[in-house]
């Protein structure tokens, strides 16, 4: 029988004065840090929080740089404290503890002093404030010295003015807050990314980090020629003007790849900046030619990178991951206006003078018209078959909350699981969240696709129906999700598949790992339980270590499949507590070479190298 909504008793809430409460401006902060630094994190990945908070005070003393003032940066991160020290002018000494400790203060609303800033809404430094359990921000300037001290954001001592005979500068002295980051560490590889980002786009600047010096004198062909894992068909073309810096070249490989900043910010989800650029690009390249090509034959195995200045820029979020102006500035021509006309100037003018450099553009592009046309029709047939499969697609079981319903408000939420065999797909949908959660199963191992043209993205079903799924045929500007992630049993076949997986990504999809969306699931591979407490373990150690934990003769189970895993033991491990590895590609990684030693014919070579490297499981 229906429950009468009618006959439930409604009980009395009390709402008065009492209820009304006004949180302190470091209270919200600590409660609500998503907010301000994104996701909190223990170090493990380039966006977790004690990243930004680096970040935050490193944008302070970029600004300086930027606006002219101080050459070096000296940055020291010690067992989890981080000093930074400028050489700009310094923080105003009355305006010390302001600018660190009230909301809404800060030298950036005045246009005049930072014109073209990152940081405009008076917050980073109060959130690292907020965040850190010891804050020290001093400041030198003509001669004196201003220092304030904070413990969890409340001032532990306030120095007075004092004479000094050090430069100008400021200095910043943090420890991220165990409370929050809990056994939290910084990794260089994801610092020392982060500030070579820095002196690529700002040529002349050092940043002394660690006893390592970090400086570019190349600029933006310093940063394509680090990240890039292809060799280019032709010289970058490096252009250059006021408030903006584009390279461009090409590879041979799939996909588009770019890189964007915003007054320094990298802006990893781009915005109408990139979006101008893209547009821009493809239409002066066509219009030289004078020919009709396809914007898609043109930009395959593009790889460019944009940096423009924008006066009070507008972020989509507080992180600055997406810019969301369309103006330069309160009175500047739009961002795709400012941009097309540079680039139908400086690049028609570029391939008009390097003629060689245009001959190996012209043929790129002809062999990637090639290419579509000869697998034209499957193509179509193929986008058909998706598009009524995606109808009543069994094997993807999408979330609610998507990025084409969303218009991209919530793609940092949403994930995709890519597993195998019914009871684990099954297991990862019961337990999932799917406001934000999809799973995508697979049917077996799917076909090893090393050496392959794209032609068989269309013909084979499985990839056919992955690749619409995640919407990345044209780019990944309509990414529906922004973690792929791969979840294969933690045996062999399940390794071979996520091989077999990732290596149809770097052949047709690479730009999907180099804008770091692919990762692995860890899932656990011992539960070890008493009567009183359950410990799942990652690794031999965490067993070990759980066993000493709990006292004799506790109860151990080995996972050996996903589907040995209950859909309520299975929620443990995708929810709060979701371990990723992530995917990654370096320059120094020959992809090519790789692939042809892994995924190539069974050589001697492989067979030998498995043979002199097998390592035997023992029994547990």
């Amino acid at each position: 029988m229906e429950d009468n909504i009618n006959s439930i008793p409604i009980q009395e809430v009390h709402y008065g004065e009492d209820n009304i409460k006004t949180l302190e401006w470091w209270e919200h902060i600590r409660r609500r840090p998503g907010m301000y630094i994104g996701k909190l994190g223990d170090g493990s990945y380039a966006d977790d929080g004690i990243y930004v908070l680096l970040k935050e005070v490193l944008d302070n003393a970029m600004d300086e740089y930027m606006m002219g003032y101080g050459k070096n940066i000296d940055i020291t991160i010690d067992e989890g404290v981080v000093t930074v020290r400028d050489y700009g002018r310094g923080i105003p000494l009355g305006k010390v503890e302001d600018v660190s400790s009230k909301m809404n203060t800060g030298g950036k609303y005045d246009s005049k002093a930072f014109k073209k800033s990152v940081g405009l809404n008076g917050v980073g430094i109060k959130a690292v404030n907020a965040l850190s359990s010891y804050m020290l921000v001093q400041s030198f300037r003509d001669g004196e010295s201003k220092c304030v001290e904070y413990c969890r954001a409340h001032i532990s001592e306030n120095c007075p003015i004092e004479h000094t005979d050090k430069p100008n500068g400021t200095l910043v002295n943090f420890i991220p807050d165990e409370e929050l980051f809990q056994a939290y560490q910084y990794k260089d590889e994801y610092v020392e990314s982060l500030l070579k980002n820095y002196v690529f786009l700002n040529s002349g600047l050092t940043i002394n980090y660690n006893g390592k010096k970090f400086y570019s004198k190349n600029g933006l062909v310093d940063l394509l020629n680090e990240y890039m894992t292809s060799d280019s068909l032709y010289p970058i073309i490096h252009l250059r003007g006021d408030d903006i810096e584009l390279v461009i070249t090409h590879a041979n490989q799939y996909g588009e790849e770019y890189y964007s900043f915003v007054n320094g910010q990298h802006t990893t989800q781009g915005g109408t900046h990139l979006s101008a650029f893209r547009e821009a690009v493809t239409r002066v390249i066509k219009e030289y030619y004078n020919k009709n090509f396809e914007y898609a034959d043109i930009r395959s195995g593009i790889i460019g990178a944009i940096s423009i200045k924008v006066e009070e820029p507008v972020f989509e979020s507080q992180t600055k991951t997406k810019l969301g102006s369309k103006e330069m500035g309160p009175h500047g021509p739009s961002v795709a206006k400012f941009i097309g006309d540079f680039v139908k100037k400086e690049l028609d003018n570029y391939l008009h003078k390097a003629t060689e450099t245009a001959d190996a553009l012209l043929k790129k592009i002809l062999e990637s018209e090639k290419e579509r046309k000869a697998i034209a029709g499957v193509t179509k047939l193929a986008r058909e078959r998706a598009k009524k499969a995606n109808l009543h697609n069994k094997k993807l079981r999408d979330c609610r909350l998507h990025y084409n319903d969303t218009k991209g408000e919530n793609l940092e939420e949403t994930c995709i699981f890519i597993t195998e065999g019914d009871s684990a797909s099954g297991s990862i949908t019961q337990s999932r969240d799917p406001n934000y959660q999809a799973v995508f199963s697979l049917r077996g191992k799917p076909l090893n696709t090393f050496g392959l043209t794209k032609r068989i993205v269309y013909e084979n079903e499985e990839f056919n129906l992955l690749q619409a799924a995640l919407n990345i045929e044209d780019g990944l500007q309509d990414l529906r999700y922004n973690k792929v992630i791969i979840a294969t049993d933690a045996d062999v076949d399940g390794m071979h598949i996520r091989l077999l997986i990732i290596t149809f990504f770097l052949q047709f999809f690479p730009d999907l790992i180099k804008n770091n969306h692919v990762f692995i699931l860890q899932t656990p591979l011992f539960r070890v339980r008493n009567k009183k407490e359950t410990i799942y373990c990652y690794s031999e150690e965490e067993r070990l270590d759980a066993i000493r934990k709990l006292g004799p003769n506790p109860e151990i189970t080995r996972f050996k499949g996903l589907g040995e895993i209950s859909p309520s033991e299975f929620k443990n491990f995708i929810g709060k507590d979701l371990r990723l590895d992530p995917v990654t590609m370096k320059k120094q990684d020959a992809v090519k070479e790789m692939l042809e030693f892994y995924m190539g014919k069974n050589t001697m070579e492989r067979q030998n190298f498995i043979i002199e490297n097998l390592v035997l499981e023992e029994d547990v």
